[in-house]
């Protein structure tokens, strides 16, 4: 999918959105019966992972995750610019989260893979095509990748926020420029069909040779507290670089828990 119909998505029920605080709560709280299955997921080199937060949240929404990744071996990394409002934190053109990225990759001299959690995935994918030689890959956590921010359920809180209303003329300018992944870099999107803040539709990489779609049951606020996200992120991490293969649906882990795993 390279692109999406302006008609065929919408954003998520009353139903699902409403849910979402209770949900969140229970995934968390399910997260430490998953420690033995966890502990089969892949372990990492010791390279360095830079953890992005959604939209109004900052460094302490992703320590659960950010804990989660160092046990697994990672040199991992809050994005240290506060609360995340849009281009007012990371500025016009990103050059504040681009500049931590390079902070961080002075300080490693290794590749770096983002993770990013909801707007904080769509600005580290847009900042992995401005610094290919610095990122290793990108993960993206319920994050409306394609460009279609009216089609969730807080873009009025975005706007209110941003100060920043969009056209349609303007949406269709943004969807055209967000739906590419990053050149040769490996990026994969971790989704919910059952998002209750963002549409799930918007979420897609389009398919190709270096992109993956994984599809997990959760909350879009659980999405950094979820035993299956933790799971699938691990295991793309601990992939070697120029080694990367779409996820296999097939692993132990996968095959016990109780999550969808569809891919393209």
């Amino acid at each position: 999918m390279t692109n999406v119909s302006y008609d065929e998505v919408k954003a998520p029920g009353f139903a699902l959105m409403a849910l979402e605080s209770w949900r969140t709560m229970g995934e968390l709280s399910l997260l430490p019966a998953s420690t033995p299955l966890l502990k089969m997921a892949p372990r990492g080199d010791g390279y360095p992972v830079l953890v992005c937060p959604g939209f109004l949240a900052g460094d302490a929404t992703t320590t659960v995750l950010r804990k989660f990744l160092s046990s697994k071996d990672y040199d991992v990394y809050g994005w240290n610019l506060g609360q995340n409002l849009g281009m007012k934190t990371t500025g016009d053109d990103g050059e504040l989260l681009a500049d931590r990225v390079m902070e961080i990759y002075k300080k490693s001299r290794q590749k770096i893979s983002l993770v990013g959690w909801s707007l904080g995935g769509v600005m580290a994918r847009e900042i992995a095509k401005k610094l290919p030689d610095q990122v290793r890959q990108v993960i993206t956590l319920g994050s409306p990748i394609v460009g279609r921010p009216d089609t969730s359920n807080i873009s009025w809180l975005y706007q209110k926020v941003s100060g920043h209303s969009l056209t349609r003329s303007e949406l269709i300018e943004l969807q055209e420029e967000l739906k590419d992944p990053p050149a040769d870099i490996p990026s994969t999107s971790i989704y919910s069909k059952t998002d209750g803040i963002v549409a799930w539709k918007t979420c897609k990489e389009p398919k190709s040779t270096l992109t993956d779609n994984i599809e997990v049951f959760a909350s879009h606020c659980g999405l950094g507290v979820n035993a299956g996200v933790f799971y699938a992120i691990a295991d793309r991490l601990a992939l070697p670089e120029d080694e990367w293969s779409p996820f296999d649906r097939m692993t132990p882990f996968w095959r016990r828990a109780i999550y969808p795993s569809s891919g393209h």
